[in-house]
């Protein structure tokens, strides 16, 4: 790696660190946390954008969908130090909005009942499911693995509802390192079973993903284990920031109007917008898409608070495991991305959150987790609003399987009893 690829820059006093100055939080504005409010000091990672520029194979680079191609935009050596699982790349699949009835909720209905659609416009649906943990949270752990690797840290812990944890635990397993899990007890049986299949070692927590997370800091301080958490570790947004790279590609070099995000700790969206802002810094994009904020209205710690002055939370019960969070970590960075960005927000029920997991279940055959169908409730939600442009392109991340979460489903669906012959049919 060159000397100084990459240098960060606080997200709340603007300080800026050399690589090897720092690790984690921003030292100065680190000592004004206190466990009630969204952490301040949240480091955001930076490259020389100019330099980058004039290499000649720059803009070749973006001509085939290979994800280890982004060297040098990733804080990282090699490429060979990413896991040997097939860590993105994920599909977008692109489908009309007419060939999904159901989400025709912003049709003109007629007397005689037949709905007559105002506009048809295309959504695209990119299904991180595929990941080798079935998440999108492997983008993350295989950035945060491959640097491990190459600092010779074998032992990486993390805070996780579910994803993250089984995300990180996979990774390590291919990468023969240790991953030790701090999960709620509470988070579902799937994603727990996960982490111990992969031979990680999983700490339940009695108490909430923020209990979770604080026990793991403390964990880190006392046993000097290197932290995976979600913006505490600031490549973890590095990592995520690679589905945009992909979004940009797989779009034949464009960019989509809209990308509808399902939204917890801010990571995810601060990634989303990363990576459409390196490709600005790099003179690729001359805009930025408009990025959605999706969250559950029981789990809307973050958009609540972004027109307010001072954060206020609210405990979170919603059954979307994988965005319940009471205090949001990256929600300083996401705020800013939003505001410099002309982001938007809208918040969905936990009911139109199911619905739109069987809706897209029965028209697309993607069964998606809560969390992630959140992101398709949101776009419904547009759409019943009126809020959607004909022919706009727009984005769906659908970031975890459906199989992670079975018991989310079980009120909408009803098995059938045996039978053992025809006639009982």
């Amino acid at each position: 790696m060159k000397e100084n690829q990459y240098y960060f820059e606080c997200t709340t006093c603007g300080a800026k660190y050399e690589q090897d100055e720092v690790t984690y939080l921003c030292p100065v504005c680190e000592k004004e946390n206190t466990p009630d409010i969204p952490p301040k000091g949240i480091l955001k990672t930076l490259y020389h954008y100019g330099k980058i520029k004039n290499l000649a194979k720059w803009h070749k680079l973006f001509d085939k969908l290979k994800a280890k191609e982004y060297r040098e935009l990733l804080p990282i050596n090699s490429e060979r130090s990413l896991s040997w699982l097939k860590v993105g790349k994920t599909p977008l699949y692109e489908i009309s909005s007419a060939s999904i009835p159901l989400c025709l909720v912003a049709a003109e209905y007629h007397e005689d009942g037949k709905g007559e659609q105002k506009g048809v416009y295309k959504i695209f649906l990119k299904d991180d499911s595929q990941n080798p943990t079935f998440s999108f949270k492997d983008r993350a752990s295989d950035l945060v693995c491959a640097f491990a690797k190459e600092n010779d840290i074998d032992t990486i812990v993390a805070a996780s509802t579910g994803n993250a944890g089984s995300s990180l635990a996979g990774i390590c397993a291919s990468q023969n390192q240790k991953a030790i899990i701090f999960a709620p007890a509470s988070a579902p049986k799937a994603k727990l079973t996960q982490i111990l299949m992969y031979g990680a070692r999983l700490i339940p927590v009695d108490g909430t993903y923020d209990d979770a997370f604080d026990l793991s800091i403390e964990a880190t301080k006392k046993f000097g284990w290197y932290n995976r958490n979600t913006a505490y570790n600031p490549f973890t947004i590095e990592g995520k920031k690679i589905v945009s790279f992909e979004i940009f590609q797989q779009m034949r070099q464009q960019i989509p109007d809209r990308v509808f995000v399902p939204v917890g700790d801010g990571c995810i969206i601060s990634g989303v917008f990363k990576g459409f802002e390196d490709l600005l810094k790099l003179g690729l994009l001359k805009k930025m898409p408009t990025i959605i904020a999706v969250q559950s209205e029981k789990s809307d710690n973050i958009i609540r608070n972004l027109t307010s002055d001072k954060f206020i939370t609210k405990l979170s019960n919603t059954i979307a495991d994988s965005i319940a969070v009471d205090i949001p970590r990256n929600y300083w960075m996401t705020k800013k991305f939003m505001e410099e960005y002309n982001g938007e927000s809208v918040s969905v029920s936990d009911e139109e959150i199911i619905s739109a997991s069987k809706i897209l279940s029965e028209n697309t055959g993607i069964f998606a987790e809560p969390a992630a169908a959140a992101a398709f409730a949101g776009i419904l939600k547009y759409a019943e609003k009126n809020l959607i442009d004909e022919n706009s392109k727009n984005v769906v991340l659908l970031t975890g399987s459906g199989l992670k979460d079975l018991n989310s489903v079980q009120s909408i669906i009803e098995i059938p009893k045996p039978i053992k012959k025809l006639n009982e049919l």
